[in-house]
């Protein structure tokens, strides 16, 4: 890949003697004989130049960061329950591995969203990964519970960053294809977590949950050595007042895509702004609402899919091959009072089989959004997801149980991708990272709650876990209605 001319054009600046164009010589005459400058804006030129290689590659790379995120979340509902019978600890303890991570990520969220909308897109994503890959391998090492759980922690810190790779990526999308792009970033998470699947299969049973979290860190060292093709956002470098180097991206992205840029000069839409990065602008009169109601339905989103996740684990331990899910409440007391059960080979394959759920759910999503919109389409797999949870109240055998956490699963996903294209299209760009990284926030503190239903009150009464969800997809349901804006077709705001 690092032989081809195309790509090394993303890192390298039109050669040095190259004409260059001058666009402050671009003038028209109007009707009085008078020049008047031919303008345009950032998003003129991303639309004129359209989606080619550029975006394929960043795709490429967006992606590996985002299977990472996936393989981190699976890595905890095999690694948590996994230590819980080798360090024989009690079910609190278990669900507090999965709480400490997300908590990091909370962190992490607002402050890498914080140090990209004032440092650069660029430099914090690359920061924010050689920190998940060295935390993530170091825990492996991990003799006892506390470092464990301290050195996940920092992965989870690290983890919070990834938004950052979203905010890149949609900056550079025509509006035609947003949400497209940014749902097939969503194959990549699919992907993680049958990678990892398929990794603790062949790992897990010979060489333990040590090896299992060193070779989880592969995808993240893929993303780094691409890091070296990663170009800064122009949007980010018009904010700053860089419109020079706005410039060059904008030449690199228009020369590999075989592409032209508009006619005239760039249009500055921004001066640089005193609310750059402020978390102050997310609840000014104008986004208060907005910011409100993405805190909530984001919540629930990473509560709901997270939870889906480490209750899969649960449910296949606690129910019998062939009993049904009613006799795993008679099962759950003496699961946590008389030892535990390591996940087996039929668990595996039934982890992936509701790993595949994630692709027709991302399919569905991207299906609805440019049709229905980003509202209607969201609110309605929050409600299909709700349905779908219901079914566990019944008294099925196991197979007909993994059907409807399937079907959880792939919605729930879905729903989560749907709201990463909606609040990076909603905030303008002085914030836009700030912001996104706030609602990933929120997000990973759903994440950091759902172990206690998923891992701990799913043991007393499944009902009861699954009634919990049910709730909270239906409260979302009426936030997500309630949102002011529909971003299905709107430009990419700069203020």
């Amino acid at each position: 890949m690092a032989g081809n001319s195309e790509e090394m054009e993303l890192k390298d600046s039109a050669a040095p003697g190259s004409p260059q164009q001058n666009y402050d010589s671009l003038k028209e005459l109007n009707a009085n004989n008078e020049t008047t400058e031919k303008t345009y804006t950032l998003s003129d030129a991303v639309e004129e130049i359209g989606i080619g290689k550029f975006q394929i590659l960043l795709i490429l790379m967006a992606g590996f960061v985002n299977m990472c995120d996936s393989l981190e979340l699976l890595l905890l509902s095999i690694l948590a329950p996994t230590i819980h019978c080798l360090w024989h600890l009690s079910s609190w303890e278990e669900a507090f591995i999965t709480t400490v991570v997300f908590l990091g990520m909370a962190v992490g969220g607002p402050l890498w969203g914080y140090l990209s909308d004032n440092f650069g897109r660029k430099s914090m994503i690359i920061v924010s990964a050689i920190w998940i890959g060295y935390f993530g391998f170091i825990s492996s090492f991990s003799p006892h519970y506390i470092w464990i759980i301290t050195l996940r922690c920092l992965v989870g810190v690290g983890i919070g960053g990834i938004p950052s790779m979203y905010t890149l990526l949609i900056e550079f999308l025509p509006i035609n294809v947003r949400s497209y792009i940014i749902l097939c970033l969503a194959f990549f998470w699919a992907l993680g977590s049958t990678f990892l699947v398929f990794l603790a299969l062949v790992v897990m049973p010979t060489l333990g949950w040590r090896w299992l979290t060193a070779l989880s860190t592969i995808p993240v060292v893929i993303f780094i050595i691409l890091c070296k093709w990663l170009p800064e956002s122009p949007r980010f470098l018009v904010a700053i007042g860089e419109k020079e180097k706005a410039m060059e991206v904008l030449q690199r992205m228009a020369k590999i895509n075989k592409a032209k840029l508009p006619e005239g000069t760039l249009k500055i839409e921004t001066q640089v702004n005193a609310d750059q990065g402020s978390f102050l602008v997310l609840f000014n009169r104008e986004y208060r609402l907005t910011t409100l109601l993405l805190l909530l339905t984001f919540f629930t989103s990473g509560f709901v899919y997270y939870g889906v996740v480490l209750m899969t684990t649960q449910l296949m331990q606690q129910t019998p091959e062939n009993g049904t899910s009613c006799d795993s409440e008679s099962l759950s007391l003496s699961t946590s009072t008389c030892g535990c059960k390591l996940l087996t080979y039929a668990d595996y394959i039934g982890l992936l089989w509701t790993s595949f759920a994630e692709f027709p759910g991302i399919l569905f999503t991207m299906l609805f959004m440019e049709r229905l919109g980003r509202k209607k389409t969201i609110a309605g797999e929050l409600l299909l997801t709700a349905a779908s949870l219901s079914l566990l109240f019944f008294c099925t055998d196991r197979n007909l149980t993994l059907v409807f956490i399937f079907m959880v699963r792939g919605l729930s996903l879905g729903l989560f991708q749907g709201f990463y294209v909606y609040a990076p299209e909603v905030y303008p760009t002085i914030v836009r990272s700030v912001g996104f990284g706030t609602c990933a926030c929120m997000s990973r503190v759903g994440a950091m709650i759902t172990p206690y239903v998923a891992q701990v009150l799913v043991r007393v009464s499944i009902n009861l876990s699954s009634g919990v969800y049910i709730a909270f997809c239906v409260m979302a349901f009426f936030a997500t209605l309630l949102l002011p804006y529909e971003t299905k077709g709107r430009p990419m705001q700069e203020m």
